[in-house]
């Protein structure tokens, strides 16, 4: 297996942590790594909020319906934006988000990106200030793991098409 393939099938959903800090090098490792991401346009339309103090990760985690596992977590990582103007917003978020979780995985940190919507978005930016011309692209708990899920492929051969739809061996 290639080293690329091996960190990427590393990634997985992490959802316990052990109350540890995350150390500030870590996480603009990774932040250095989402923002190498591909964008349209070369708009990069991302900015990232980190909240490493307890009372604000316990708030974030109990108002997002699923990122309650999260409150041990040692830092939450918000990508946010502005989507006016940007119609590629949610392509260029999502691969920068990507990148984040799958350095987390190789810096030894866990993690869960936790989607957002437009019901979640007024409790999540009246915690941390984001104005409402802000939108939040996920939650992110980031935390030193309490648990180690295996690496773990998802490939299916049935799910790959050669030259058209359909046709799912190449004859060779």
């Amino acid at each position: 297996m290639t080293d690329v393939l091996h960190a990427i099938q590393k990634r997985r959903s992490v959802r316990k942590f052990t109350g540890a800090p995350v150390a500030r090098e870590k996480i603009l490792t990774a932040l250095e790594a989402a923002m190498a991401a591909p964008s349209a346009r070369n708009l990069k339309p991302w900015s990232f909020l980190v909240v490493t103090e307890r009372p604000g990760i316990d708030a974030l985690c109990r108002a997002h319906p699923y990122a309650g596992f999260g409150v041990d977590a040692g830092a939450i990582v918000l990508p946010f934006g502005s989507k006016r103007d940007h119609r590629w917003f949610d392509q260029d978020m999502a691969a920068a988000t990507e990148n984040l979780l799958i350095a987390v995985a190789h810096l030894g940190l866990g993690a869960t990106w936790c989607g957002m919507d437009d019901e979640r978005q007024p409790a999540v930016r009246a915690i941390v200030g984001l104005p409402e011309d802000q939108f939040v692209f996920a939650l992110i708990p980031v935390g030193v793991p309490a648990e180690s899920p295996t690496p773990r492929t998802q490939f299916e051969p049935s799910r790959v098409h050669w030259n058209q739809f359909g046709r799912t061996d190449t004859g060779s």
